[in-house]
């Protein structure tokens, strides 16, 4: 049972997908009503949208400011989205600068990466190259991320060739030996060199 809710200061924590982890800490943000979060969003879709105001229960009438949060997690959601490079451009606006993206995400080796048949997607350890060391790809021109922190969830058989002295990179890729992968990404303003790699691919393109 969620705790009684009232009007309050708006967090500067965001949970998207929060479903039954509703949480009174957060800005509980679903794609479905039927869990009642502060907002309904469908990250397949930029957001916020230009200029809308949503009517919440705890917050009334509330306007996201980009660039006004602090964390913004994502625990078993980004397997679920379509648009993922869409969701990570809001993420990327949501956060302050130095602010996180708390990620947990089924390994692409494991069971749970494909049981679930709204899963579009699985992760791997390379899958946040394009959002780091590859963001002009995704024409981000002010900022990116870094990679702070990705720990491996490792299963019963994992473990198991842990115990045994195995080398991490057989664990790795040894299909059904991690189950998850929990990523904690930085959001960093571009550097000199950053910007010197953007302006010097965008030259390559032209030609």
């Amino acid at each position: 049972m969620q705790p009684a809710r009232k009007t309050l200061e708006i967090p500067r924590k965001i949970n998207i997908g929060s479903g039954k982890a509703w949480s009174p800490e957060w800005l509980n943000l679903d794609i479905n009503n039927y869990w009642r979060p502060d907002i309904v969003a469908d990250f397949n879709h930029p957001f916020p949208p230009e200029g809308e105001v949503f009517q919440t229960e705890r917050f009334g009438p509330l306007t996201i400011e980009k660039g006004s949060f602090s964390l913004v997690k994502a625990h078993d959601v980004l397997e679920h989205i379509h648009e993922l490079t869409t969701a990570m451009d809001s993420v990327l606006a949501l956060l302050e600068e130095g602010g996180i993206f708390d990620v947990i995400v089924p390994h692409d080796l494991s069971f749970g990466a494909w049981q679930d048949p709204t899963h579009v997607r699985a992760f791997n350890e390379r899958s946040w190259l394009y959002y780091t060391d590859w963001f002009w790809y995704l024409g981000w021109t002010e900022a990116r991320f870094e990679l702070a922190k990705l720990d491996l969830d490792l299963s019963p058989k994992g473990k198991k060739m842990l115990a045994a002295g195995r080398p991490a990179e057989e664990i790795t890729s040894t299909p059904r030996a991690v189950d998850q992968m929990r990523v904690l990404l930085r959001k960093i303003p571009l550097s000199e060199l950053d910007k010197k790699n953007l302006a010097q691919r965008r030259q390559l393109d032209q030609r």
